[in-house]
């Protein structure tokens, strides 16, 4: 981060998105501030000595979890990773898939790297884009050689160069001053409809599909690159509009100007001193003793996961990474087992615990209303594209939040996630009769609320089955 936010900004930001959960949110904005501490160390012995303090959010779901780890890595500008810890329970797990958690976070940091490189040559690329279709359009003058005479019988090839044609100043002044007249009916939009026939690079291969199963990810050759190299590349001409074209040209002329050598030394980098890895479901994964069959031993997928917490090295297609100073923020709800039942030594490497509290009524009327991107906004947004105005009374927000909470003590608790069934449902009438109800202003009362949801919230089985 170009100016690193302290704690309080960080919780500020983190407010802006997500309601409640103070603790989580002091907590990780404390772990974002250390990374910065760390660069800041002097003794490069002692910076690498500074290990993350990974962290466990406890809570059930629903309740902002992943929201919090996501929006932190946005404001930290750092590659982010969400895996589901159950994912390595499956039929077919081998203990070395764990490292592609490590592959696929490099995948996203050279990515982001390249995209933001590609932002710095835009201006450049498509300066350089527009004078290639310029001269498509427009050729410039060239000067231009003497045609070759026949050489008479007997006589050797080789001979003096012949002498160039030269364009005189005032001819290449009009060709110049046309070239221009043509640059700005370019950039007006006035060639638009033209066509041009610009010669690509044939990136097709002949078709092979690899079906590999699961465990061998280490296998990181890229066998379309590999074939690429050996073949001899090819170009092919199409003939596009000159928009298609320019478009194009821009992006070939940006991957022209970036060097992605530096691209990829830049992302692993940001890997290894930026990057955070959220594991969900990692009460999954709790050793169960009285467990018996085929399924994975979920105390030997903590045992696989140990090395990559506690820091190792793994092989990717871009080099190798270390992932001694990668955070880890793992979750889960710990409903029938705790974070002591994890192996001692996964228990060690998770240092922080932050338990993350359901959420009740008010927090509910406050998740619909103040984030950034909260549900109300939304529904106003998406109507609004077909001329209707939505208006929610503050009673009818009330309303929404008291049956949210009913609904989840009453059923399963799925957090906030109830909110977008209950929004769903209570405006599926409206949402389907929006065109024909174009350039009203429809209020949302409570009664209008109670109207739609009341047989919902009566009937229990049907508030489980609909809601």
């Amino acid at each position: 981060m170009e100016k690193p936010l302290t704690p309080a900004e960080i919780v500020k930001e983190l407010d802006k998105y997500i309601i409640g959960q103070n603790e989580a949110k002091r907590s990780v904005a404390i772990a974002l501030r250390n990374r910065w501490r760390r660069q800041q160390v002097k003794d490069p012995a002692l910076r690498e000595e500074i290990a993350p303090k990974n962290i466990i959010m406890i809570g059930p779901t629903g309740v902002g979890k992943t929201e919090i780890a996501r929006r932190l890595a946005r404001l930290a500008q750092s590659p982010f990773l969400k895996i589901e810890a159950t994912k390595f329970t499956e039929v077919g797990y081998v203990g070395r898939d764990v490292e592609s958690m490590v592959r696929d976070l490099t995948e996203l940091a050279v990515n982001m790297v390249k995209q933001e490189e590609y932002k710095k040559v835009e201006a450049k690329a498509k300066e350089l884009a527009e004078e290639r279709i310029l001269d498509f359009l427009y050729p410039r003058p060239r000067t231009r050689r003497k045609p070759r005479p026949v050489k008479p019988q007997g006589e050797g090839d080789q001979g003096a160069q012949l002498p160039l044609l030269e364009v005189s100043s005032s001819e290449q002044a009009r060709e110049e001053e046309t070239r221009e007249k043509m640059r700005k009916l370019f950039r007006s939009g006035k060639l638009d409809n033209r066509y041009v026939e610009i010669e690509i690079e044939d990136r097709g291969l002949p078709m092979i599909e690899i079906f590999a199963g699961s465990g061998l990810e280490e296998m990181d050759i890229s066998f379309k690159e590999m074939l690429g190299n050996i073949l001899p590349r090819r170009t092919k001409r199409r003939k596009l509009k000159v928009p298609e074209a320019y478009e194009m040209l821009v992006e070939e002329e940006k991957q022209r100007l970036v060097d992605m050598e530096k691209v990829v030394k830049a992302a692993i980098e940001r890997v290894e001193h930026a990057g955070i890895i959220f594991l969900d479901e990692i009460d999954k994964i709790v050793g169960r003793d009285a467990m018996k069959g085929p399924d994975v031993s979920r105390e030997g997928v903590q045992r696989d996961l140990l090395p990559l917490v506690e820091g190792s090295t793994v092989t990717t297609k871009y080099g190798m990474v270390k992932t001694d100073h990668i955070l880890f923020i793992a979750s889960g709800a710990f409903h029938t087992s705790k974070p002591s039942d994890l192996i001692p030594e996964l228990q060690g490497r998770f240092p922080i615990r932050v338990e993350l509290h359901p959420l009740t009524k008010d927090d509910f009327v406050r998740i619909l209303q103040e984030p950034e991107n909260a549900l109300i906004s939304q529904y106003q947004a998406l109507l609004a594209t077909e001329g209707v105005e939505l208006v929610f009374e503050p009673e009818a927000i009330e309303e929404i939040a008291k049956i949210a909470s009913d609904v989840n003590t009453r059923t399963e608790n799925i957090g906030a996630r109830r909110l977008h069934t209950i929004m769903e449902r209570l405006l599926e009438d409206l949402s389907f009769e929006a065109p024909e109800l174009q350039g009203q202003k429809i209020t949302i009362t409570v009664g209008y609320v109670r109207e739609k949801l009341q047989d919902v919230i009566k009937d229990e089985d049907l508030s489980r089955y609909i809601l």
